[in-house]
């Protein structure tokens, strides 16, 4: 007999619900009473006709009422597609995936450990690296294509990445231009762009401009997404002391606010529509003027966001793997453990950014292999305990008695590979065969680990057809066209 799981086992807690609500009405407060400007006319004008209102000073002030509408009909749960169509996963509750960043300036070189600007077969590159990383489970760019033409660079960061991997996607785009390109080169793995409605591929990041600004290209964005039925990130990234309250409580406050406008206008658009919502907790040191990614400031701003997610019952955008150390060092696997165990313990849903060094400027593949681990291991760790009459075991203790062993019993066979996680980089050996190895720290194993992932898989090739159309697609994409 198994005994039923009543409560949620191991997950944190930083707000009453009595917080909760203030921050909410504060969010509403921001929302009806300060307003906010809105850069895009057609935008404006629906949530005009939506029951919100324009000031004298070309504000945007937004009810209470018109907020909690769009919670009504934003759906709790988004599943989320690979490339080939099956279900990969579903942003809810407090499921919790994990995935990179996008568009990094810098990469540490896997061959000569050198940090160097980044290029177009970076970003394949690291696809490829995470369609091999079991515990990756979605992809973004991790590296800016330098070489391309601006304008080209977020869709041949698509098509490189389609290339490299089955896992699902989330995307950056210049604007509604290229991210239609997306759209239509996505829709021919469905055989029909509209396929992409009932099985996402890719999710769209999108975010405001903090303070208080909605610009026309993010509006854009976000509309098109509205229409598409394609999910999408609203995450403004106010800066705490610099475009946002210095506190966590007005930092949070001020990112839901920018946040639930964004959650308006898309349910206004298409009740219904997929939609996640998020907040970049940025602190601004003041010691340094440096926007820090593992401050403790930090993490308490977005474990408050994460608990008002789900207290608003929406998918959210979360973090993990980051460090703003400049190494793969003692530094770097306290923030990315730090971090990405919070997000873990959280219940966040959707989690970016692994591989992130140096406050979001430098990016590093051991790390991106390091946190795979990191996140195995603690997938196994939070994964619940079973408790029935198989584990607790008690024939297998009667059968050893006092001073006996199990190691011959049939109940250790069953459950050998089962009762065991099996880690693939961190050293359980011993020192003898770690001495015979090369001594490797776990900068290096993971550097091995990636070098060897790197030489002998390969994601399933696209269809010719498929990778023909999509071609043509991206050659004849014309940003004015």
């Amino acid at each position: 007999m198994t005994t039923e799981k009543t409560t949620q086992v191991g997950r944190l807690a930083f707000l009453t619900d009595d917080d909760k609500k203030r921050i909410y009405e504060a969010a509403l407060h921001i929302l009806a009473a300060i307003g906010m400007r809105v850069l895009h006319e057609e935008g404006r004008e629906l949530l005009l006709a939506g029951g919100c209102t324009l000031d004298s000073d070309g504000l945007v002030h937004v009810p209470g009422e018109a907020v909690a509408r769009a919670r009504e009909t934003a759906p709790a749960a988004i599943p989320v597609f690979d490339r080939a169509g099956e279900p990969a996963f579903s942003l809810e509750g407090y499921e919790t995936t994990f995935g990179t960043g996008s568009d990094l300036m810098h990469l540490y070189d896997l061959e000569t450990g050198e940090r160097r600007r980044t290029t177009l077969a970076d970003v394949l590159t690291c696809a490829r690296l995470c369609d091999a990383l079991d515990d990756i489970d979605f992809v973004m760019s991790s590296a800016y294509p330098h070489e391309v033409q601006s304008h080209r660079a977020y869709l041949e960061e698509f098509r490189a990445m389609m290339t490299g991997t089955t896992k699902p996607l989330v995307m950056t785009a210049e604007g509604r231009a290229d991210l239609e390109c997306m759209w239509a080169a996505a829709g021919e793995l469905r055989g029909d762009p509209d396929g992409l409605r009932s099985r996402p591929y890719f999710i769209v990041y999108d975010q405001p401009s903090s303070p208080l600004e909605h610009p026309a290209d993010s509006v854009d964005k976000l509309l098109f997404c509205a229409d598409a039925g394609l999910p999408v990130i609203y995450s403004p990234a106010p800066l705490a002391g610099g475009t946002a309250p210095i506190t966590v409580a007005g930092h949070v406050a001020q990112g839901l606010a920018e946040s639930l406008l964004g959650l308006v206008l898309h349910q206004l658009r298409t009740p219904g529509a997929p939609f996640i919502t998020g907040m970049g907790p940025a602190v601004l040191d003041m010691a340094t003027t440096q926007s820090s990614y593992n401050a403790p400031e930090y993490l308490q701003s977005y474990a408050c966001f994460v608990e008002m997610a789900k207290w608003l019952d929406l998918p959210n955008w979360g973090y993990a793997g980051t460090t703003d150390a400049q190494l793969v060092d003692a530094q770097a696997g306290m923030e990315v453990a730090e971090l990405t165990l919070l997000s873990m313990l959280l219940g966040s849903n959707l989690n970016h950014d692994v591989g992130y060094m140096d406050f979001g400027m430098t990016g590093s593949l051991e790390q991106i292999v390091i946190t795979d681990e990191f996140i195995a291991m603690n997938r196994r760790l939070l994964g619940g305990v079973e408790v029935s009459d198989d584990t607790l075991a008690l024939d297998v203790i009667a059968a050893m008695g006092p001073g006996g062993d199990a190691l011959g019993q049939k109940h250790t066979v069953k459950h050998l590979r089962s009762g065991q996680w099996r880690p693939r980089i961190l050293n359980r050996k011993g020192h003898e065969r770690w001495v015979e190895e090369g001594a490797p720290d776990l900068r290096e194993a993971a550097r091995r680990r990636a070098l060897d992932l790197l030489a002998t898989h390969e994601a399933p090739p696209l269809d010719d057809d498929v990778r023909r159309r999509v071609d043509r697609i991206v050659e004849e994409f014309r940003p004015d066209a």
